[in-house]
């Protein structure tokens, strides 16, 4: 008897010594790796650009159009009009649809510098589901949109090339704007 006594006595001081580590701030669940797994990959898409997880290809493209007008410095009252009317003529969306796109694609892309020189990066999540005809579409889109004024930025011409060139670069898939 004296034996399960010692050996319960044993396992309340254990259990008592962990609810003292636990509540000092020392947490044994880290120690397990499925909880740290999932919990490490929260923390990646957390931590992650919401720009570069866009896997629809309607609003990448319109990301790299929003990227294309930006190259140029901020975008002038011109260009916000031509986007918004591409938006609504290309993509069939209404007035309102469009200028939430507008708004949402100034709000994911705040550094229009780091979508141009990571182009693969963001275009990975959602180039697999292009069609022929939208990666031909978006190209001529982004090119309407440097168009839109007199002058082109040496920035927008390469970064159409680098579009063009990615875009040429990968397989096509059966798909429509919407």
């Amino acid at each position: 008897m004296h034996i399960i006594l010692a050996f319960l006595g044993a396992v309340v001081t254990i259990l008592v010594l962990l609810r003292q580590l636990d509540n000092a701030g020392i947490d044994f669940r880290a120690l397990n790796p499925f909880w740290w797994y999932r919990r490490r990959k929260w923390q990646k898409q957390y931590h992650a650009d919401p720009a570069f997880s866009l896997d629809n290809p309607m609003e990448a493209t319109a990301g790299l159009m929003y990227v294309a007008a930006k190259c140029s410095g901020d975008i002038s009252k011109e260009q916000k009009a031509c986007l918004l009317s591409l938006f609504e003529s290309e993509f069939h969306l209404s007035e309102r649809e469009a200028t939430e796109l507008l708004a949402s694609c100034a709000f994911l892309i705040k550094d229009e510098d780091k979508v141009r020189e990571q182009l693969k990066k963001y275009l990975e999540p959602s180039i697999s589901k292009f069609s022929l005809e939208q990666k031909e579409s978006a190209i001529d889109l982004i090119n309407r949109v440097i168009n839109c004024e007199e002058r082109i930025a040496e920035k927008q011409r390469e970064f159409v090339e680098a579009t063009t060139a990615l875009m040429a670069s990968t397989e096509n898939v059966q798909a429509s704007w919407r």
